[in-house]
C-alpha cells in the first residue's frame, strides 16, 4: 500500500457530490449540538464522533467503482463493495487512532498543562496510527482486508 495524493480524484467528483458530503456533515454536527443541549456535552460529544462524511463517501466510492467497470463493459458491484469495505477498514483504523488521541486528553487535561497534554496526545495518535498502518502493511490485519 503506497500513500499518495491523487488530485485527479477531485476532478472525478461532481459538485453535487461535495454538497451531499457537506450537508450530511453539517446535519450530523447540528444533531450532536442538539443532543448536547438536551443531554449535556459528554453525550453530545459521543454523537459528534459519528463519522458523518463516511456514509456519503462510501456511496460515492461504490458508485465511482461501478462506473469505472461499466465503462469497460463489466459489472462492478463486487469491486464497488470491496472498495467500500477497504475504505471502512481505513476509517476504523483511523477511529482507533482518534481514541488514542482522546485518551490522554481525557486523563491528563484537567490536571496538567494544555500544551504538554496535546503533545502527549499527538504522540499517542502518531504511534498508534503508524503501528496500525505497519500492521496492515505487514498483513497482520490482512484477513480483514477485501481483495480488489
Amino acid at each position: 500500500m503506497k500513500i499518495e495524493l491523487n488530485f485527479a480524484a477531485i476532478k472525478s467528483t461532481k459538485p453535487h457530490e461535495h454538497v451531499v458530503r457537506f450537508v450530511l456533515g453539517g446535519l450530523a454536527t447540528v444533531g450532536a449540538g442538539l443532543i448536547a443541549k438536551y443531554y449535556g456535552p459528554v453525550i453530545g460529544g459521543l454523537f459528534l464522533a459519528f463519522p458523518a462524511i463516511f456514509p456519503a463517501g462510501a456511496t460515492l466510492i461504490e458508485k465511482h467503482e461501478k462506473e469505472k467497470k461499466r465503462k469497460i463493459g463489466r459489472d462492478g458491484v463486487i469491486r464497488g463493495r470491496n472498495a467500500v469495505a477497504l475504505d471502512a477498514l481505513g476509517a476504523s483504523l483511523g477511529a482507533v487512532g482518534l481514541i488514542a488521541f482522546a485518551l490522554p486528553i481525557w486523563l491528563y487535561l484537567p490536571r496538567h498543562s494544555t500544551a504538554w497534554t496535546l503533545v502527549l496526545a499527538l504522540l499517542a495518535w502518531l504511534a498508534t496510527s503508524v503501528a496500525l498502518w505497519l500492521a496492515r502493511k505487514q498483513k497482520i490485519v490482512h484477513h480483514l482486508t477485501p481483495r480488489l
